[in-house]
């Protein structure tokens, strides 16, 4: 059986600058990175290949410098890495992007039975945290966000059962198989590779799959098949805070000045 482990190359967001005058990202001279849940997700998968036998094939939609995410993947353990690139595929929103990888997931199917796909609960990049849940309802299959542990998996049953960390609390949740998973960074962590493991990397094999070979609607796919796009990128600006009150010695009072403001500001209903 198979473990699908979507991950994307993202810009390190540490080292993004913004062009004041077009209001784009300055992508020059900034590195690119595996996005940081993808490596929980990449983990995770490559944890169930250890426990179950699995096996772990990466995929990843992009340009043609993501093959260098792609090896990591393969220094890492994955057994099979396929980089999802064409001309047609740019500019793609979270609706385009994960019609793109339900196709490849698709293709993957035919040829070996899928227990899992595993997804970082979001990218770095974008923050919509859409594609993962995009390509469960695409494909018909459970979803279960938010994962930041695996349970239990029960192959004979063909069922899953994952802890959800969710907002002061935590819920169990259990699902048939196959299953895809959006993962949390408390999920796991990321191991190393080996620096045998990364030699070997450097003569791996990427598959690259293009349009010829997923066969999409090119209406659907990319920027033609994107109805939403960015307009507009800038850094947040905000207002120079207020200190009103005095919280320490007169809180009521404090809470009360507190309540006036807001009401003022048409935050709270009358």
């Amino acid at each position: 059986m198979l473990v699908v482990a979507c991950i994307k190359q993202v810009p390190d967001t540490t080292q993004v600058q913004i062009d004041p005058v077009t209001n784009t990202l300055v992508r020059e001279g900034i590195p690119f990175i595996m996005n940081p849940y993808d490596t929980n997700a990449l983990e995770e998968a490559l944890r169930l290949k250890d426990r179950f036998g699995f096996r772990v094939a990466a995929i990843s939609m992009g340009p043609p410098n993501a093959e260098a995410t792609l090896r990591k993947a393969l220094a890492l353990g994955a057994d099979q890495v396929i980089l999802l690139s064409d001309r047609v595929f740019g500019g793609a929103d979270t609706l385009a992007t994960s019609n793109v990888l339900t196709q490849a997931i698709r293709k993957l199917a035919e040829e070996e039975e899928i227990a899992f796909i595993i997804c970082g609960k979001q990218t770095i990049d974008g923050d919509t945290a859409q594609v993962g849940p995009g390509i469960a309802t695409r494909l018909g299959c459970a979803q279960l966000t938010l994962v930041d542990r695996v349970e239990e998996v029960d192959l004979k049953s063909r069922r899953v059962r994952v802890r959800r960390k969710l907002e002061g609390r935590h819920e169990i949740v259990e699902a048939p198989m196959p299953a895809l998973l959006t993962v949390v960074r408390e999920v796991n962590r990321p191991r190393y590779p080996t620096v045998p493991m990364r030699l070997d990397a450097l003569d791996g094999t990427v598959t690259t799959w293009n349009n010829s070979v997923l066969q999409l609607n090119e209406q659907s796919i990319g920027l033609k098949g994107s109805p939403t796009w960015v307009t507009k990128i800038f850094s947040p600006q905000r207002d120079q805070g207020e200190i009103i009150g005095d919280g320490v010695n007169d809180p009521v009072g404090t809470a009360r000045l507190l309540i006036d403001k807001l009401f003022s500001k048409d935050v709270l209903p009358l």
